[in-house]
């Protein structure tokens, strides 16, 4: 089955959000959404929620799923807002108890922060699968970028999150906590063991060096042949050389501090105090 697929591009995260609706139907899957949020002030948007928003209504599609690949480390989730706009189930991969109870500790959340993944609507295994209306999703458990990144493959469309870029762009960091090249190079290998057609749609797009345009779709066979970083064969002692010493040259994502301590909460915001005000940490010389 061929899943029409609507790509979000949001500039200032570079990252690309996914609308998955069934070929002959209504019902649809939100993959990655993305809430606005302007660092230097502390205030939130929804003009990239309300892009999906919109199609989804004007299409008189149906939610059915408000899927994250991951705990992203670079934009906060509009899932929440998502969901009360138009319904369907948050899921996210079942190590979120890992990030939670990692993350829970650096930011000194206390007991009253639950470690258990309960914040969200499902929490998916490797081997899980999920329906669209009549489209069948199948979940791989890809880790190497964080412990709790997933893979969704939905008809002939698989849906990596950040373990994969395009193949001129290459691979996913892994010097986040709990991170593994090793195990990434482990996932990437599950992926590319799909069928050379399947489609691939890639979590962000930065143009690679010679690169013009933005771009987010690729396929199976074309990583295998082109990826820089793990095309054409690599052995896992190359990539592992190579990612741990790029990794050891990038600086944190910009909003790394307020993206996991929202993200961890299914894109809630953390408690408010008694006045209603809502804060957020940052952790001195903790990552």
């Amino acid at each position: 089955m061929t899943p029409i697929v609507k790509a979000f591009f949001d500039p200032d995260t570079n990252t690309v959000s996914y609308l998955v609706q069934e070929p002959e139907g209504t019902a649809c899957a939100i993959i990655d959404s993305v809430l606005d949020f302007d660092h230097a002030s502390g205030r939130t948007k929804t003009s990239s929620a309300d892009q999906i928003v919109a199609y989804v209504r004007d299409n008189e599609l149906r939610v059915e799923w408000i899927l994250e690949s991951h705990v992203h480390a670079d934009h906060l989730s509009a899932a929440p807002y998502l969901q009360q706009e138009l319904g369907g189930k948050i899921g996210i991969g079942e190590q979120i108890v890992t990030i939670q109870e990692t993350f829970g500790k650096i930011f000194n959340e206390g007991t009253e922060f639950q470690r258990d993944g309960s914040q969200f609507d499902a929490l998916f295994r490797d081997g899980d699968s999920f329906h669209v209306g009549q489209m069948r999703g199948d979940v791989l458990h890809t880790p190497g970028h964080t412990p709790a990144c997933m893979t969704y493959v939905i008809g002939d469309a698989a849906f990596v999150g950040d373990t994969l870029f395009m193949p001129d762009f290459g691979t996913a960091r892994c010097d986040f906590p709990g991170g593994s090249s090793e195990k990434l190079f482990e996932s990437i290998q599950k992926i590319l063991s799909l069928p050379d057609e399947t489609r691939i749609f890639v979590g962000h797009d930065y143009k690679a060096p010679g690169r013009d345009e933005f771009a987010w779709e690729t396929t199976v066979g074309e990583q295998k042949a082109l990826n820089v970083h793990i095309g054409q064969g690599k052995s896992i002692e190359e990539f592992v050389e190579m990612r741990d010493a790029r990794d050891a040259t990038l600086p944190m994502p910009r909003l790394i501090l307020p993206s996991l301590q929202v993200n961890m909460r299914a894109g809630q915001m953390p408690p408010a105090d008694e006045q209603g005000d809502v804060f957020l940490k940052v952790p001195i010389n903790k990552l």
